[in-house]
């Protein structure tokens, strides 16, 4: 199953209480703001815009008072509005120049003050109020060789960016999902920083011949969760599943059957991680497929063996690795299936083990009821973002 990041991010408190300022330039990309704008505030954000007299050309001033919910800044004035919000002590907690051009980069990489955006940057740089820069331009220009030296200039100097989407000859503003997800790391805390989670998302397939497959009903959506929250915390996050959610900053690896996915582990494990969280529900059999479709309206025998055991694997080859596991177990009572998920932790010396009966539900859906089990028992109940949350919190606890 693909889920894309459109469909799985979704509204949430986890920028409540948080002062956005959006610093609109004046590209065509601006008739996006209205978008991301109340992304945001679906967020818990309290989002005011400032905007050039360039991006006033693009877009109406009105469009973004709507977004919002507040008047929009179009010049400065003796209310001193720079100061206001991104002075020291200033009410904004970030500013967000969405879209940038590369004029407006190239005056922020030289200290040229000379729009509301600008000015409101510069205060910003004075008094350490993070800025996070969304460009969005023609691709030959993103590719000029001055204005890739401003952006680096400005990388050193703190400035975050979220890199654009290449397309159709343009360097296009970035998803709204991706500037909101971007947002958000830099507002947690970065609590996980510094730190490198892998995790294994969704259903494998075996095939039985070139169009068949045989699966389970896995969505993958506990992976992405994971990923998503693991990311917002700060992590570097790599996602092995056989979907793509395509964010930015977000390493992604796409495989189908259980062998693929063992492999990659093994082989992306490697590299160094801190943790691994193992979310996938990976077949248990495989078999050798046919090497042509097999015809419909006949019996078919087919012939399973043992797929290979990822964490079997994994703990042969990183006997220190810590580990989060999962148990699916089907119509068993509560302490059967605490008993089942501590056998699975022994086994396989897991730091966590997530537990549920997915004859009750789970499988597939947007919500869970599961028990997260180190030394003690914690049930979680909710969306599987929300679950996603209440692992990563545990994970904090021992990292």
């Amino acid at each position: 199953m693909k889920v894309m990041a459109t469909s799985i991010i979704h509204s949430s408190k986890t920028l409540d209480g948080k002062t956005i300022v959006i610093g609109i330039t004046g590209s065509i990309a601006a008739v996006r703001c209205v978008e991301f704008a109340r992304e945001l505030r679906r967020h818990g954000a309290c989002v005011h815009a400032v905007m050039s007299r360039e991006a006033q050309k693009i877009i109406h001033p009105e469009a973004m008072k709507y977004a919002t919910g507040h008047p929009v800044i179009t010049e400065l004035t003796g209310d001193v509005e720079h100061v206001e919000f991104c002075g020291i002590g200033g009410k904004a907690d970030m500013l967000l120049i969405a879209p940038c051009t590369a004029n407006t980069i190239g005056k922020l990489a030289n200290g040229i003050d000379d729009t509301t955006v600008t000015t409101f940057a510069t205060t910003a740089f004075g008094s350490g109020i993070p800025i996070l820069v969304v460009p969005a331009m023609h691709e030959s220009m993103y590719d000029h060789p001055i204005v890739i030296e401003n952006i680096g200039k400005l990388t050193e100097l703190g400035v975050e960016f979220v890199n654009p989407v290449m397309e159709e000859g343009a360097a296009k503003i970035a998803t709204g999902a991706g500037i909101v997800l971007s947002v958000e790391r830099i507002l947690g805390g970065k609590t996980l920083a510094g730190k490198r989670i892998l995790i294994t998302g969704g259903a494998t397939a075996e095939a039985i011949d070139p169009i068949r497959v045989l699966t389970n009903r896995a969505s993958g959506i506990t992976g992405i969760e994971l990923a998503l929250s693991a990311f917002r915390r700060g992590a570097d996050v790599a996602l092995v599943h056989p979907g793509c959610i395509g964010i930015q900053g977000i390493c992604e690896f796409s495989v189908e059957s259980a062998k693929e996915m063992t492999e990659t582990v093994l082989a992306e494990l490697e590299n160094g991680y801190d943790v691994l969280i193992s979310a996938a529900a990976i077949s248990d059999f495989t078999l050798s497929p046919a090497a042509d479709k097999i015809k419909s309206g006949q019996e078919v025998i087919l012939t399973l063996k043992p797929a290979p055991k990822l964490l079997a694997e994994v703990r042969r080859k990183f006997p220190g690795l810590l580990i989060v596991g999962f148990k699916a177990e089907t119509c068993v009572t509560e302490a059967e299936l605490l008993r089942r998920a501590r056998e699975s932790m022994d086994a396989y010396n897991l730091a966590v083990v997530v537990a549920n009966d997915v004859s009750a539900g789970g499988m597939g859906t947007w919500d869970n009821d599961v028990f997260i089990i180190d030394g003690g028992v914690k049930r979680a109940t909710g969306t599987k973002a929300e679950i996603a949350e209440a692992i990563l919190d545990k994970l904090m606890t021992i990292l």
